[in-house]
């Protein structure tokens, strides 16, 4: 394998619209909360949000390094090849370029807090950073003592989207974010514990607590169904009473989308036991189309409303 190739394959592109698409919709909210998009907000937003992928997913694989070798070890031809075990790079080159892109992304965010005079995209950009690091990295690690999925929902449903609203308009909690993040919350919780039933026997035998390892894959399961039709239910919800909200015509077609691919990631559950590892890769390809076209349908909804005037 190319050396560009190995660093491609190490940056996992398929696992970037878990970062972009709520990056996406801050701008998108932020946008229409102004009432103009700002182009360089954009560009900053794009940026920035390419560095921080790297920083998590390099500093991910190389704070995770111990028990993806176990699982490597556990089930050889049940996982795809780890970066760092498998030899596709060297533990040291993926830890300096994750810092690197750290490094990038603070940078970013303080010559764009400079130049787009948004004093809290600094600040924004490293609680943000810090998040991940306390989630995955010593001496916190919240990922391996319980919390980890939590702290996820903060990060990218919460914090990642706050952000870009903020590069767009100034404000970092203007109302239509206020009453739409809660759903995009659940959303991010939801695919936070799907995306540890893959590992629930390795990370149980590493040591590793998350919510799988604690309460099983079966519930863990029921709680990723329930958290998707709850983000469903709280967009409606918020469009439909909150004052000041996105009108309901921007909501309900995002909300039938997700539920669309929510019926079907309800067909795919009863196969994704645990260690049935391709069927757990086909339910969490539902439960991603859910959210990401949800998301997505939302963020352009949202957008024409906000520069149409809100009418």
């Amino acid at each position: 394998m190319r050396p560009a190739a190995r660093w491609w394959y190490a940056l996992k592109p398929a696992s970037w619209p878990k970062v972009f698409v709520p990056a996406l919709f801050g701008q998108a909210v932020g946008a229409a909360s102004a009432g103009h998009l700002s182009w360089g907000a954009l560009v900053f937003g794009v940026l920035w949000t390419a560095a921080d992928i790297i920083f998590i997913v390099l500093l991910n694989d190389w704070g995770d390094r111990q028990v993806d070798v176990l699982k490597r070890r556990m089930f050889p031809q049940g996982c795809s090849p780890k970066t760092i075990p498998d030899g596709i790079l060297p533990a040291k080159a993926v830890l300096a370029a994750g810092l690197g892109a750290g490094a990038l992304a603070l940078l970013l965010a303080w010559g764009a807090g400079l130049v787009l005079g948004r004093p809290l995209l600094l600040p924004l950009a490293a609680l943000g950073l810090f998040i991940f690091v306390a989630y995955t990295l010593p001496p916190l690690r919240l990922n391996y003592r319980g919390g980890g999925e939590l702290l996820e929902m903060v990060g990218v449903g919460g914090v990642l989207p706050a952000l870009h609203v903020h590069a767009q308009c100034g404000e970092w909690t203007p109302t239509w974010f206020v009453s739409l993040v809660p759903g995009l919350l659940a959303l991010s919780l939801s695919s936070a514990l799907a995306s540890g039933l893959s590992d629930e026997e390795s990370d149980r035998a590493g040591g590793k607590r998350t919510f799988t390892t604690l309460l099983g894959n079966r519930r863990v399961r029921g709680a990723t169904e329930a958290l998707l039709g709850m983000g469903v239910f709280l967009w409606l919800a918020a469009s439909g009473l909150a004052k000041n909200a996105p009108p309901l015509a921007s909501v309900v077609p995002a909300a039938l989308l997700t539920g669309a691919f929510g019926v079907r990631l309800r067909r795919k559950s009863p196969l994704a036991v645990t260690n049935a590892f391709g069927a757990q890769s086909a339910y969490k390809v539902e439960l991603h189309r859910a959210i990401w076209w949800g998301t997505f349908t939302l963020s352009a909804l949202v957008l024409a409303v906000g520069l149409g005037g809100r009418k």
